[in-house]
């Protein structure tokens, strides 16, 4: 039995799956700037700020090295 969401994926992967390679890095980059700007927006950040932060979230929990906070 499918359900409207199975449908729905289907049609996505189906959709994806025509597309050129530049045309699905197109979308991932605009998918991409698209998050920043919600997560900028939820947070009153601008981009620079924004940007540190994500960085700083994924090093949580993780060994620090300094090659990674050189010149950041």
């Amino acid at each position: 039995m499918h359900s409207v969401a199975d449908d729905l994926r289907q049609e996505q992967r189906e959709r994806i799956a025509r597309m050129t390679p530049a045309e699905r890095f197109a979308l991932s980059e605009r998918l991409g700037e698209e998050g920043l700007a919600e997560f900028m927006s939820a947070n009153g950040l601008d981009r620079a700020d924004a940007l540190k932060a994500i960085r700083r979230s994924r090093r949580i929990g993780r060994k620090p090295s300094r090659c990674f906070d050189e010149g950041r």
